[in-house]
């Protein structure tokens, strides 16, 4: 088991690639804190896991609350004694429009929960993660920050924040054996993708048509990924931005 003995909160971890991940956190080892907004599906979740024989727990965390993501990372302590990964993959999409047409609410909302919820839940799990001697940090970013789509200025702008964050943390935590890396993942084939897309087939298939492999990401594609990252096998990876996105960014 890749990652035996190790402790990891995911979140956003009640469906979509933070499920995919956390299900494959624990099948390899890990006891996992599923961190979420959705207390019936966050908690079935954990429960799922729970009867096949792995480690799980659930936490409802709003990532956005600095005093929900420090009680994150209590709960992990508190249960199963340390961390040693942190999976910040709670994230908000943003249906296609014109940059100026974007409410500033919508604007403002995208960048707490996609760019400040990354900051807060690395500011609340740093002290666990240097008590424990090192660990992984994993944000989720996107294509949106590397190759953006038109439409969806504000939403790639967020996820370049990331990149950019993720880059400089990786040089900043080095001192402390804490490796910082983000997933860039294409359109993923999860309940979010309707939040890009909605209902016309058209600009379904026109997304798709970018990607050379000829299909969406789904939360196997990420969870594998998120896996090497965490694993020892990436020991000596910090700071990439690594694209799960079949040719896209190409």
């Amino acid at each position: 088991m890749r990652l035996k003995d190790k402790v990891a909160i995911v979140t956003g971890a009640a469906s979509g690639f933070g499920e995919g991940i956390a299900q494959r956190f624990a099948a390899e080892g890990a006891a996992v804190v599923i961190a979420d907004v959705d207390d019936a599906r966050g908690a079935a979740v954990a429960a799922d896991l729970e009867r096949s024989g792995r480690r799980a727990i659930f936490c409802r965390a709003d990532v956005v609350r600095a005093v929900d993501m420090a009680a994150m990372v209590q709960a992990a302590l508190t249960r199963f004694g340390r961390l040693d990964i942190l999976v910040n993959n709670a994230g908000l999409p943003q249906r296609p429009m014109p940059l100026e047409t974007v409410p500033e609410e919508m604007f403002d909302r995208l960048y707490a929960i996609n760019v400040k919820g990354v900051y807060l839940g690395i500011c609340a799990a740093l002290p666990a993660l240097r008590a424990a001697g090192g660990g992984s940090i994993i944000n989720m970013a996107s294509t949106a920050g590397l190759s953006p789509r038109p439409g969806l200025s504000a939403y790639n702008a967020t996820k370049g924040a990331v990149i950019t964050l993720t880059r400089s943390l990786a040089l900043e935590l080095a001192r402390d054996r804490i490796r910082v890396n983000c997933l860039c993942p294409v359109a993923g084939d999860t309940p979010m993708l309707r939040d890009f897309t909605g209902d016309d087939p058209a600009r379904r298939a026109a997304m798709l048509a970018t990607v050379p492999l000829g299909r969406f990401s789904t939360p196997q594609d990420l969870a594998s990924a998120a896996l090497w990252l965490a694993s020892d096998e990436a020991a000596f990876i910090t700071g990439i931005a690594l694209p799960v996105d079949g040719g896209r960014t190409i």
